[in-house]
């Protein structure tokens, strides 16, 4: 007979550094604020060892009457465009206001070693110094969109935690933008300066769910540019469907160097929550993203326990429909066979 859990945890050690953390006190913790009981409680939500996921979805329905009271934003646009200036700038703008501002820095992994690419807090330095803000890399783990549950959970242990404002960003890369989108409230796709041939690299899908167009670094020289930039996008949008059937996204010029711009940004982001919760949009929104968030981990878990299952077999029927022996479609149904025949048995 295998030792008791709470042995097994002990001797190996938790991320937290202790054998199964006493999951109300630490979630009083969080609630209270405290950094470190925050820091812990997000290593447990982010880990993948087998034994922390019962205390962590624990910790999470502790937790959940605390959570849905920030504002989410996501933000996201192209390497280069200036986020992390943007975000840091705008963080340090709403702590001054008396919000407390958390980041979420959606961090790519690499696919050699599994570390991350990007320095944590190394971007944001003034902001990961604010007492009024947290700053948080948040991890991959190589998984499509960028995004994966680990950001989700985290946002609610930052609510739980009484931060109101919870700015998540995005890489920009490939399909991150729309994972980001349908976890957050508003989404700001930041633009360059001179639409010009950028205009037409424009995914129309981005555009379709973004909630305001921002176009970053209009300063100096980019002033005049920005502001054209600005009306060829808003041209853009009359082509698009909006993400929403009454609210209109705004284009807007703004500087995450001298902040410039910020302001308005902000305040279009105060006047959606107004307008989305009077009408129920953002309850509707938020419900759906939970459905959606629901079905993605179904098919997540389904695909992860079919291959264990069927290892063996899953390996075979590749190569046969490398091979060109056996179609797609065929395979699929000599799979979908054997699970069910290993699932009843």
């Amino acid at each position: 007979m295998g030792l008791p859990r709470q042995a097994v945890a002990a001797a190996r050690g938790t991320l937290l550094g202790v054998a199964l953390t006493d999951v109300a006190e630490l979630a009083a913790g969080v609630r209270a604020c405290d950094r470190a009981a925050i820091g812990r409680a997000i290593t447990l939500v982010e880990s993948g060892l087998a034994d922390d996921a019962e205390p962590a979805q624990d910790l999470l329905a502790e937790l959940l009457a605390d959570t849905g009271g920030a504002h989410r934003v996501g933000i996201t646009g192209v390497p280069g465009v200036g986020k992390s200036t943007l975000i840091e700038t705008l963080g340090t703008m709403l702590t001054g206001q008396g919000h407390r501002v958390a980041v979420l820095a959606v961090d790519p992994t690499s696919a050699l070693h599994g570390g991350s690419i990007l320095g944590d807090k190394t971007r944001m330095t003034a902001l990961a110094n604010d007492a009024a803000a947290f700053v948080r890399p948040s991890p991959t783990a190589g998984q499509l969109g960028g995004v994966t549950r680990v950001t989700r959970e985290t946002i609610l242990v930052l609510e739980a935690a009484g931060f109101d404002v919870v700015l998540v960003e995005t890489v920009g890369v490939g399909q991150s933008e729309t994972a980001v989108a349908d976890m957050v409230d508003f989404f700001v796709v930041l633009m360059l300066p001179g639409a010009g041939d950028d205009l037409q690299g424009i995914k129309k899908g981005i555009l379709e769910i973004a909630d305001l167009i921002a176009v970053n670094k209009a300063d100096g020289d980019n002033v005049e540019r920005a502001g054209n930039a600005a009306r060829d996008y808003q041209l853009a949008l009359h082509m698009t469907k909006p993400a929403s059937p009454t609210w209109t996204p705004p284009v807007i010029t703004c500087s995450g160097l001298t902040a410039d711009g910020l302001e308005t940004l902000w305040d279009h982001v105060a006047e959606h929550r107004r307008h989305m919760s009077a009408s129920g949009e953002l309850a509707a929104r938020r419900a759906d993203q939970r459905v959606r968030w629901m079905r993605a981990m179904l098919t997540e878990r389904m695909r992860a326990r079919l291959a264990t299952r069927a290892q063996d077999l899953l390996a075979e029927l590749e190569d046969e429909v490398r091979s060109d022996r056996l179609t797609p479609t065929a395979a699929v149904d000599r799979l979908m066979t054997a699970f069910d025949a290993s699932t009843t048995a």
